[in-house]
């Protein structure tokens, strides 16, 4: 995508306009938002993603589309499996609920512009190193057979990152709030450590991978209140993730092979992309509920067997 100047501009300006009406509203009236208010925020946020995507593929052709909703998709995935740890950071700090809108949109604001400077290194690196393809498709692979081996999602733990402390060091009187800001955001940063590579495994284009990150991030705060009690159901979530990123990683490794001059390396479209990646993702949620749902009606009627049992023994 060879774009203009004054297309990033726009962009970039709409995109802050709308992190700057959305920071507004929570500064202005800071509260822990309703199930309903949650519910709104999250449909604007896709349906503006939705419809930039349109956009794309209107102006820039239906590859480009594709690769834009495969590479949001998949950041939006990966920014759910963010929220477990958010939640291990507020409960860690123990922040306020009505505090929590203003650390997000701060924390997620800071990710954003630390994601950004990863982007364009990392797009400058991969027109230089095509070889580095080679080194994103292992590691995500290897990231994948981490989420099955380790389930890390389920028994994720925070540790202070050496941004964190170092913020402890040099401002010893910083308040908690900036503390747990400081902690959201660099934190998703870690995270990114596997999803920017998994995105360019999706598309080469800079344009495409910060838009998609930008539009996974921008309603991560409303979907951190929307799934936050949901959170411990989508017990298989680490395994829908593991595949996606075992799949993308395959992928990276295939175009750098077919790029080298191997000849049997399969090319694959962005439509096949696209279709495992929503294909998994909602298999795994499926799943999850299904696996979660058992789990609690086991629950409950083991709960109901143990009071008969007293009950009974309590009888002369």
């Amino acid at each position: 995508m060879d774009l203009p100047v004054w297309v990033w501009i726009a962009t970039v300006g709409g995109l802050a306009l709308v992190i700057a009406f959305d920071f507004y509203l929570v500064v202005r009236k800071p509260h822990e938002p309703t199930f309903r208010e949650s519910v709104y925020w999250v449909v604007f946020y896709v349906g503006l993603a939705v419809l930039f995507g349109l956009g794309v593929t209107l102006f820039a052709g239906g590859q480009h589309g594709g690769e834009f909703f495969a590479g949001w998709i998949t950041e939006y995935s990966l920014s759910v499996d963010n929220l477990f740890v958010f939640v291990l950071i507020m409960a860690r700090f123990a922040v306020p609920r009505e505090q929590r809108q203003k650390v997000l949109i701060v924390g997620i604001l800071l990710a954003l512009l630390l994601r950004a400077i990863f982007i364009a290194v990392g797009a400058e690196a991969i027109s230089r190193f095509d070889w580095l393809f080679y080194v994103f498709g292992a590691f995500l692979i290897y990231t994948a057979w981490k989420l099955v081996a380790h389930n890390e999602t389920e028994e994720a733990e925070f540790s202070e990152n050496a941004a964190l402390r170092t913020v402890r060091k040099v401002f010893p009187r910083a308040s908690p709030l900036l503390i747990v800001m400081v902690a959201v955001g660099t934190t998703d940063l870690l995270f990114a450590v596997d999803s920017i590579p998994a995105i360019f495994g999706l598309t080469k284009e800079p344009y495409l991978v910060l838009t998609a990150n930008a539009f996974a991030l921008m309603g991560l705060r409303q979907l951190f209140f929307l799934v936050g009690g949901l959170l411990d159901r989508l017990v298989h979530l680490s395994k829908g993730l593991a595949v996606v990123l075992a799949f993308i990683g395959l992928k990276l490794i295939f175009e750098a092979m077919h790029h080298h001059g191997v000849s049997w390396a399969p090319e694959i479209p962005i439509v096949v992309s696209l279709g495992v990646i929503v294909l998994t993702l909602a298999i795994t949620t499926v799943w999850s509920l299904h696996t979660s749902r058992r789990a609690a009606r086991a629950a409950v009627e083991e709960a109901e067997a143990q009071r008969s049992q007293r009950v009974e023994g309590a009888q002369p």
